[in-house]
């Protein structure tokens, strides 16, 4: 909801639609969490290849503040993201199963988690429809950042990233900022169309984008499902959710439409028409927009929780384990203390004839010495 670089953007939104996924399991329909898998391929794929394309006509720059306008220099890129923007916000025709891939997947697992009579059916139903507005407002902020407004707009209408882990990325787009500031009235780097090697590629997934799922919705989850599915995917007699989900009431199938609309206005109203609205909001509830920026510090929990734990534990291994043991006393020991025996065997060995003489002598003296002593009865 307030990342700035466009790659993390749509690497977050994986994880979104990864729990769209896990519902349609959750609730029994199987072949709904792979059918949302198959059709995520091309509209995640489609918007990462098109930030791709950004990020290569922006000179390497990823950070949205510093981007703007690029829809008049770079439009092929501009109807590929929109495309998959339209597919992963879910924009169909409501009361039918007509629309992009993502609105004809996404849409059946609402229904579903609605339909369910499971254990914690009725949270995930209301977590799914709130994820969709919520999909639907980032993905859209994106698209008008990105694409709308002037270059370098942003930078000044949007919250700095205070001690967050996008640090580096505002850092980096002051730095660029302060560089520009003296020469912008001049130019900016022109941003430029990819190639083709790197726009064809967006084409294909695109279409996939617009038709697979009204294409592969009968076998997936329709009435081709025994046929298509066999043996592959073993679902209970009494799993009925395929045939639920279809009963569900036309308020309940329209409500993520609705969600999306409202996620779609919020955003172009604060990113479009009230520019000043974000900054605001940021500044006015500072704990929640780190925490938000910090990605719910999950970073830092996962580094406390496993990351470090771990460390501790190789370090112990690496000093008790090899260290001490098997280079120790262990393999290594062994061939160490056979070395140093040998290293004193050859501090005897002097070559000079007065120190074996002494040693004989010593020799002697002891032989005699045990003698005396009965040492031969």
């Amino acid at each position: 909801l307030v990342q700035n670089d466009i790659k993390r953007v749509i690497a977050y939104s994986t994880c979104s639609q990864l729990g769209y996924m896990f519902v349609g399991l959750g609730v029994g329909g199987y072949s709904l969490g792979i059918f949302h898998l198959f059709t995520h391929a091309f509209f995640k794929a489609l918007l990462f290849l098109g930030a791709g394309s950004v990020i290569h006509a922006m000179h390497h720059e990823q950070d949205m503040r510093a981007m703007g306008g690029l829809r008049k220099e770079i439009p092929f890129t501009f109807w590929m993201m929109t495309i998959g923007t339209l597919a992963l916000t879910g924009v169909g025709i409501p009361f039918t199963s007509i629309g992009f891939a993502g609105y004809v997947s996404k849409d059946a697992i609402i229904d579903a988690a609605y339909a369910s009579q499971g254990v914690g059916a009725t949270y995930a139903y209301v977590c799914v429809v709130v994820a969709a507005g919520f999909t639907s407002f980032y993905s859209w902020r994106l698209v008008f950042m990105t694409f709308f407004g002037e270059r370098g707009d942003w930078a000044a209408s949007l919250p700095a990233s205070a001690h967050g882990h996008d640090d580096h990325a505002h850092a980096h787009a002051d730095d660029h900022g302060h560089a520009d500031h003296d020469h912008e009235d001049h130019h900016h780097h022109a941003a430029h169309e990819s190639p083709r090697v790197m726009l064809v590629p967006l084409a294909a997934l695109a279409f996939g984008a617009v038709v697979a799922g009204v294409a592969f919705r009968y076998w997936f989850i329709g009435g081709g499902f025994d046929g298509f599915w066999k043996q592959a995917l073993y679902v209970g007699g009494d799993n009925k959710i395929l045939e639920q989900m279809e009963t569900v009431p036309a308020l309940i199938s329209v409500l993520p439409t609705l969600m999306m609309l409202i996620g779609l206005a919020v955003a172009y109203y604060m990113y479009m028409v009230n520019r000043t609205a974000p900054k605001a909001l940021a500044e006015a509830n500072p704990l929640l927009y780190r925490f938000l920026l910090n990605k719910w510090y999950f970073d830092e929990l996962y580094d406390f929780l496993f990351v470090r734990p771990a460390f501790r534990i190789g370090r112990a291994f690496w000093k008790g384990g090899d260290g001490a043991i098997i280079d120790g006393l262990g393999p290594d020991g062994v061939s160490a203390r056979v070395l140093d025996l040998a290293r004193d065997a050859v501090r005897l060995q002097t070559g000079y004839v007065y120190h074996y003489a002494f040693a004989m002598l010593i020799g002697v003296a002891a032989i005699i010495t045990w003698y005396l002593f009965g040492g031969i009865r």
